[in-house]
């Protein structure tokens, strides 16, 4: 058997769980943490194809004038033949207005006896800033209502009238144009120039507004409910008017950063919907999806503070950080409403 020589003692063991050691191995952990949240934020993560354009929604987007700061499509012809609508939904909610619309509208659909959920087919609306306040819409709707806007009817409500590529065209005031562009359609502009430059198209807006276009293929369903917002400054209005009663949201989701929006819901069976808010760079949009996530989580395990059926909602949503983006889905069957509803007249 070996021995040590004569003053020498036993060779030193380095201990990983104390000294130098444990700070050797802290270091290369944090190190390999710090690689793969590098990795994963840099990851494109694979997405579902989104659904095509119909062909008839596509036609009247390439009309549109200028660039947009929000589009908004509602195909309330579908939506009212999901089961959704004809199962979940109560007869109370099913004649409730889709919009605020503004007093001269407000006025010619009242006098025409138009109610939105019941006469509007399809509903594309367009937003165009212009100066510091002052904001343009144009909005091409589809559907029975148009039959009930007949020309007496605009005749008698008009200040003014004008032939524009072939189709005549009412100024009701000074803050709305109408036009019947077909039996069944009517397009409705805040201005003149605005409704010439739809009927009238001068190229395409598809190979115009690129941002705009990028927002809408980020939309995943084209068929009940959509809308899209290339612009920073109108999709962080939008969202602060969303959130204004819940601070968390807003600071947790840094929604300030957020630069463009794009947002969609299809009812079948149940509530299937998706947003994806593009932040300028991909650390903004990881540490924004990693406090929402949080959120969301410790939400759906109090017990205290949040019902159960609030809890059976919170645990549908998925968070994803994807580059710039954040993704949020949720897949709500109808059961979940059912269920709700259920509780709530149990409660009552």
């Amino acid at each position: 058997m070996k021995s040590n020589p004569e003053g020498t003692g036993a060779p030193l063991k380095r201990s990983l769980k104390k000294g130098s050691g444990l700070l050797m191995v802290m270091s290369l952990l944090g190190f390999l943490g710090f690689l793969s949240v590098l990795f994963w934020i840099n990851w494109p993560k694979p997405r579902p194809v989104p659904e095509p354009l119909p062909p008839a929604v596509k036609s009247l987007i390439e009309r549109i004038p200028g660039r947009s700061d929000a589009i908004i499509y509602l195909g309330m012809k579908d939506v009212r033949q999901s089961r959704f609508w004809q199962e979940v939904l109560p007869d109370s909610l099913r004649d409730l207005p889709l919009f605020e619309a503004p007093e001269t509208l407000q006025k010619l659909m009242t006098a025409a006896a138009i109610i939105p959920a019941r006469d509007i087919d399809t509903l594309l609306v367009t937003f165009r800033k212009s100066g510091y306040r002052e904001q343009h819409f144009l909005c091409v709707a589809k559907g029975p209502f148009a039959s009930k806007l007949t020309d007496e009817l605009l005749q008698r409500a008009s200040r003014q009238t004008a032939s524009i590529a072939g189709q005549q065209c009412y100024g009701i005031d000074s803050t709305l144009w109408v036009s019947r562009t077909g039996p069944n359609e009517a397009v409705l502009a805040d201005n003149k120039t605005m409704l010439s430059g739809y009927l009238n198209p001068e190229g395409s807006f598809l190979t115009r507004d690129s941002l705009a276009v990028a927002m809408i293929e980020k939309a995943t369903y084209k068929s009940h409910l959509w809308f899209a917002l290339p612009s920073a400054a109108w999709t962080s209005s939008a969202l602060k008017s969303l959130t204004s009663k819940n601070s968390d949201v807003n600071t947790l989701g840094n929604l300030n950063h957020i630069q463009h929006l794009a947002l969609s819901i299809k009812m079948n069976d149940g509530i299937k919907a998706e947003t994806e808010w593009v932040y300028k760079t991909k650390p903004a949009a990881w540490f924004a999806s990693t406090f929402l996530w949080g959120a969301v989580k410790l939400s759906a395990m109090s017990t205290e503070r949040t019902t159960p059926e609030t809890r059976a909602l919170l645990e549908k949503i998925q968070i994803q950080q994807n580059l710039e983006s954040v993704i949020i889905r949720a897949d709500l069957p109808l059961e979940t409403f059912t269920h709700a509803t259920g509780s709530s007249g149990r409660n009552n």
